[in-house]
């Protein structure tokens, strides 16, 4: 099978599937014939291919998938009647919290915050696939740990947690600084 084929292959298996293609997937679909050298090649090679059309081919910790650019963001929106999901503040800095620490107890997550968490927040959190208990803190009371999914990353189009911006010693200052401006 040459790489024409393989392309045009994959470009079908991308479009169709509801979920990104793992490499070990792809793989598997073609019986093992190309090879995955083979595979990741076109695959590389048909994200080049698709960069000057609407959609992009991007490797996310899920797989490979298709998706909108986003400078078509405001466009796609308005085919939607549907409001985006808004998440409130508390929601995000415990998102954040969550992304950043990972793996914490919601006491670890109050003491960053200064305040208590709701349990439906991290539910909320958990209900989304973004967050998932990875398992017990050895200590008294043996609180539950969370941590990002894969699914978390995947939404942001990440690889993996280290490719999440860097939180600067001044931002959190200034995070800190505008708190304290609001309580006074």
């Amino acid at each position: 099978m040459d790489s024409k084929q393989v392309k045009i292959i994959l470009e079908a298996l991308l479009l169709a599937s509801e979920t990104p293609l793992t490499l070990k997937k792809a793989h598997a679909i073609f019986n093992s014939e190309p090879g995955i050298r083979m595979i990741e090649s076109c695959l590389t090679e048909l994200q080049e291919e698709w960069k000057q059309r609407g959609l992009e081919l991007v490797s996310t910790s899920l797989g490979w998938r298709f998706q909108t650019k986003e400078e078509f963001s405001g466009y796609i929106q308005k085919l939607y009647s549907d409001r985006p999901a808004k998440y409130s503040r508390a929601t995000l800095e415990t998102l954040a919290i969550i992304a950043y620490k990972q793996p914490v107890t919601r006491a670890d997550i109050e003491a960053v915050r200064g305040v208590s968490v709701s349990s439906q927040i991290v539910r909320n959190l958990e209900e989304k696939g973004w967050v998932e208990s990875v398992g017990r803190k050895d200590v008294l009371g043996r609180p539950l740990l969370y941590a990002t999914t894969k699914r978390f990353l995947a939404d942001l189009g990440l690889h993996s947690i280290q490719d999440l911006p860097a939180a600067t010693e001044n931002e959190i200052q200034t995070e800190e600084n505008s708190e304290n401006d609001r309580l006074i």
